[in-house]
């Protein structure tokens, strides 16, 4: 699949570096600092369901992990950075049913949205983009080797749905018994698990399995529902989870260094996509750390596609809002803080933004030499992203700076080189 592109970033001209990055852990709940093999980070972020557009609450999390990138690369590190669609899934079928569309046009249109949006705003493109579709054969194999391990088991159609020609009339679930990493990424109590499995994709009330928590890993073609050549597994598509499993392990290798996505991914898709890669990769580690950006609300709720309350970045592109402003209003949270959209929130970055611009011109006149307060700002805003991505203060930083170049009517560039390479904000006026 088509990733998007992006401007170079530059190198910030100072001896220093940045780094070494520290993130807040899930499965731990503590710090980790993540000890990437040989110069090369890699990193794995969860994508969209394709079946709406862009909200703010997705925007935060690929704005989070693309300052993971940022601050790695200032690092000097190499980064390989993967990312996932899951574009066939319960959700995109329904709306597309809703709709009178097809999925696969409606999971093109809103997957070429993205990419606009994660342009936009200047977000780093994964070095893989793959569809769930695309990981297919990978999810067969999978499956199969599950199956021959014991680890995994057949569990009957129900006699009252139909299957396709060429489908067994039998899904597959792993035998969660059989792993004893279950429960390690979320630390969850079951009493925890069960009040949201069943709202998360879950399906705990399925007559047949051995535990109410046994994930789905392949599930036998229905008719009315699209379904792929299976081999040995019969016409079907795979589960949620075991797409990024997969995908996870053909691109980045056992242990990883980061897993990211929102936290309402912590349980049950990053517990149960961990435990099935580890159950494929013979019990060894499926990532290093588990990072998670916390949910973003509208008027006291979650803000979600399902409840339709959403702040779509196209829509605020679309109004004549600076991609920019957007960025910053993301940037101006910390990533692990629930918080809520406002109008408000996004003036304060519109005038932020104003002024660090204002300043940048300065400078961009001035063309002065770096001075010790320069560099002083550019050690600040390191320390602090590489401190479990501060990028509220690492904001503050750049405020100061901001207003003693104004004060004094002049300045150098280091700041706004350093502004681009490490928060992803542009303050020439052409991204106005």
């Amino acid at each position: 699949m088509n990733t998007w592109t992006a401007d170079p970033v530059p190198t910030v001209p100072t001896a220093e570096r940045g780094g070494p990055l520290v993130v807040h852990d899930t499965a731990t709940h503590g710090p980790v600092t993540p000890e990437p093999v040989d110069g090369r980070a890699r990193m794995y972020v969860c994508g969209i369901t394709p079946y709406d557009a862009t909200h703010m609450g997705h925007a935060a999390t690929y704005v989070t992990f693309d300052l993971v990138n940022r601050v790695w690369r200032d690092a000097g590190l190499e980064v390989l950075y993967v990312q996932n669609v899951t574009d066939v899934d319960e959700p995109l079928l329904e709306r597309a049913d809703r709709d009178g569309v097809h999925w696969e046009d409606l999971a093109a249109r809103e997957i070429d949205l993205f990419r606009q949006d994660m342009e936009a705003l200047r977000v780093l493109p994964p070095d893989h983009y793959v569809g769930a579709v695309e990981g297919i054969p990978d999810n067969v194999t999978a499956v199969t080797k599950l199956l021959d391990d014991g680890v995994a088991y057949h569990v009957p159609v129900p006699d009252e749905e139909q299957t396709v020609p060429g489908a067994e009339r039998s899904d597959v679930y792993l035998d969660l018994s059989t792993q004893p990493t279950f429960g390690a990424v979320s630390g969850w109590t079951r009493e925890q698990m069960m009040a949201v499995f069943a709202d998360r994709g879950g399906d705990p009330d399925r007559q047949g399995k051995r535990d109410p928590f046994d994930p789905l890993l392949w599930r036998a073609g229905r008719v009315g529902e699209p379904h792929w050549d299976g081999g040995p597994l019969g016409q079907g598509r795979p589960g949620w989870h075991i797409e990024c499993s997969t995908i996870a392990q053909r691109y980045l290798g056992p242990g990883f260094d980061v897993q990211g996505g929102g936290d309402d991914l912590v349980f049950p898709h990053h517990e149960m996509s961990a435990v099935e890669g580890t159950a494929l990769q013979d019990g060894a580690p499926f990532a290093q750390a588990y990072v998670h950006q916390a949910m973003v609300g509208l008027d006291g709720e979650k803000m979600s596609k399902s409840k339709g309350n959403l702040v779509l970045v196209s829509r605020q592109r679309a109004a004549g809002v600076d991609p920019m402003a957007l960025r910053l209003v993301l940037l101006g949270q910390h990533y692990r803080r629930s918080w809520e959209w406002t109008d408000e929130l996004l003036h304060r970055a519109e005038e932020r933004l104003s002024r660090w611009r204002a300043a940048a011109s300065v400078a961009r006149a001035a063309d002065a030499e770096p001075d010790a307060q320069d560099l002083d700002v550019v050690r600040e805003v390191r320390r602090h992203l590489a401190d479990d991505l501060d990028s509220p203060a690492a904001l503050l930083a750049v405020d100061r700076w901001a207003a003693a170049v104004l004060e004094r009517g002049t300045g150098s560039l280091l700041v706004p080189t350093a502004v681009d390479a490490l928060l992803g904000v542009l303050l020439t006026e052409e991204a106005a």
